[in-house]
């Protein structure tokens, strides 16, 4: 099998890549990035035997994919994915991430390719109670959910061709991994707290809850996709756990005693606690139950490391 992975530099591309040889169905792998994350890393600590080719390439560009190899399955993750800062760059989300989307779906659809989407729970923004894919009113908040909607209804346009496709809603992603950046919730918050600086919570939000995934679950979940060939053009919740603001605090200061909090103003928090539900996707039979608190102490145990004053 010949694999596609875009977006490889990232926060998932980057720990995917280290964990891919695992999928034993996999002889190549192609893979995409156009580095304006400044993330090299990855490349240097490359191990695995299966053969790799790398293409630095803008994958937003009109004809990106134009003459590119045939593969057999494409994992997109490129695109940009800090979902506070697209409230005040609308346009240039909507160009690269929205442009990034369109490129993959023409390639895989031009060559019969089997597509993973990875979209985002984000997209059901304010809800009042524990909620799963059958939801019929999706209130997404910020331009980077209102672009996963986007991508995921473009796909369903599709249904009845030859596009076989599975899509991932993604919650907020923890874990470590050479690609990592610290503006999701819990990246954040053990930054500011190892560093002795206020972790900045919207006022309303200490006992909201939110989806957050495990980079542990995300693997599982596209291996067991890969495995067991589950390309159904259907849709599902990815998550390890449902956690409070207040929870994830109390997993951080089992590491770190005194924390300090910035009550802020923030548009994208502002919003009811949602709880997610991925009994769909446990349905099949993959069970995503990593513990959170593995990857907090882990990233926590990083800053240690490296001395980091």
């Amino acid at each position: 099998m010949k694999i596609l992975i875009t977006g490889v530099a990232g926060h998932i591309g980057s720990y995917l890549i280290k964990k891919i040889h695992l999928i034993k169905k996999i002889k190549e792998i192609y893979l995409i990035d156009n580095f304006k994350n400044n993330k090299y890393q990855f490349l240097f600590k490359q191990k695995s035997k299966i053969k790799t080719f790398f293409y630095y390439k803008d994958l937003s560009e009109n004809n990106a994919l134009k003459k590119f190899p045939k593969v057999d399955v494409a994992i997109h993750l490129a695109s940009l994915t800090d979902a506070e800062s697209s409230i005040s760059n609308n346009r240039m989300y909507l160009k690269n991430n929205l442009g990034c989307f369109k490129n993959i779906l023409n390639y895989c659809i031009l060559h019969k390719i089997k597509l993973i989407h990875i979209s985002s729970t984000s997209v059901y923004g304010s809800q009042k109670f524990e909620i799963d894919e059958s939801c019929p009113d999706l209130l997404p908040q910020s331009p980077y959910a209102k672009i996963k909607l986007l991508e995921e209804k473009l796909l369903k346009n599709y249904k009845n061709r030859s596009l076989k496709y599975i899509s991932l809603r993604f919650g907020t992603i923890t874990g470590i991994s050479d690609g990592m950046r610290f503006h999701t919730a819990v990246n954040k918050f053990c930054l500011h707290a190892f560093m002795g600086k206020k972790i900045p919570i919207w006022k309303t939000a200490i006992d909201q809850y939110r989806p957050y995934l495990s980079l542990n679950d995300a693997f599982k979940a596209i291996k067991f996709v890969i495995e067991n060939n589950i390309f159904n053009n259907q849709t599902y919740n990815i998550l390890s756990n449902n956690f409070t603001v207040r929870q994830i605090l109390g997993l951080i200061k089992k590491n770190i005693n005194k924390i300090k909090i910035n009550y802020i103003n923030s548009k994208i928090m502002n919003q009811l606690s949602y709880k997610v539900s991925k009994k769909k996707f446990e349905s099949l039979g993959c069970k995503l139950n990593y513990d959170i608190s593995n990857d907090i102490y882990k990233t926590l145990k990083i800053f240690k490391i490296k001395n980091i004053i």
